[in-house]
């Protein structure tokens, strides 16, 4: 445990020895299956988390958790609200729990959750659950680190279906309707069936409208066999294989984006040309995007920068 959480602190913080230990880890991952759940804020998905990996424990599977949370505006670092709501797996070794800041980057999800659940994978977790921080239809993101991605709303959330028709409908291999016992579930879960029923499910697989009461652990069975079915049926048609190649590629692709941004902003700060050029756009004497363009087109542009 203290092995793999050295390792997330490693890939957090950006360190380059990070790269050497995924290489090592790399091997011995793809064994383990990946669950999104995402949604508004206020659906209860940390409450279904920590259900289903009660009910996985109850199954001895071992189970690794990333609560994407928000970042504090004041440390920079995640605001922990997940982890005190899961604090009952804590004594348990078969359950590894992470905080993950957002650290402002767009799509409710941080890049380097993708190469965190690959190290939960290599660590011998037979499901990861990944709980993105809820922010409506930026939860696209899900969609790069998750084999099934669950969409959890609640009946009285009125901003639910405007979320569905927004796109979030697109991601969504299962639909939970959280907090079942209030008025309106039914109704809810009749619409979403109906939006389904005109949307183009050309891959073959028909999101099921699961019910459930996170809180008092109802419908958590139904919700897990829902998803084991999801992995079946992704196996059986060569989908599975075929997402996670595709998530590699993206991951080296996004990986590069973000180390080159940070090569380039870290070299140009420390340029004396730079400088100069950014006095000139403050004095209003160059335009930013002209000068920009000018300075990716001269000769040597950014070569060089390490």
């Amino acid at each position: 445990m203290r092995a793999l959480s050295r390792t997330l602190s490693l890939l957090e913080r950006g360190d380059p020895s990070a790269g050497q230990v995924m290489e090592r880890l790399d091997p011995h991952t793809g064994r383990g299956y990946t669950v999104g759940i995402t949604g508004p804020p206020g659906v209860g998905k940390s409450t279904l988390v920590d259900r289903l990996a009660e009910h996985l424990r109850g199954m001895e599977l071992s189970v690794g958790i990333l609560a994407v949370d928000p970042t504090s505006p004041f440390t920079g670092g995640a605001l922990l609200g997940d982890r005190i709501r899961m604090q009952r797996h804590y004594l348990d070794d078969g359950v590894f729990i992470r905080s993950v800041a957002t650290r402002g980057q767009s799509g409710g999800l941080p890049r380097i959750v993708k190469s965190m659940v690959r190290a939960l994978d290599a660590a011998g977790k037979d499901v990861i659950l990944v709980e993105t921080v809820g922010v409506g239809q930026t939860e696209l993101g899900i969609m790069g680190v998750a084999d099934s991605v669950v969409v959890a709303m609640t009946p009285e959330s009125g901003d639910s279906i405007q979320t569905l028709k927004a796109g979030v409908m697109e991601i969504a291999d299962l639909y939970v309707i959280n907090k079942a016992d209030r008025e309106g579930a039914n109704q809810l879960a009749a619409a979403v069936t109906a939006m389904l029923q005109l949307a183009d499910l050309s891959e073959g697989w028909n999101p099921p409208v699961l019910q459930t009461q996170g809180y008092a652990n109802v419908g958590i069975v139904e919700l897990w066999e829902s998803i084991a079915a999801h992995r079946e049926f992704l196996t059986d048609a060569g989908e599975l294989a075929r997402r996670r190649s595709e998530r590699r590629r993206a991951e080296f692709l996004e990986t590069v984006q973000e180390e080159l941004y940070r090569r380039i902003v870290g070299g140009l700060a420390n340029d004396a040309e730079m400088a100069r050029l950014l006095g000139d756009i403050d004095r209003k004497t160059a335009e930013p995007y002209a000068a920009a363009m000018g300075l990716l087109a001269g000769d040597g542009g950014l070569a060089g920068l390490k």
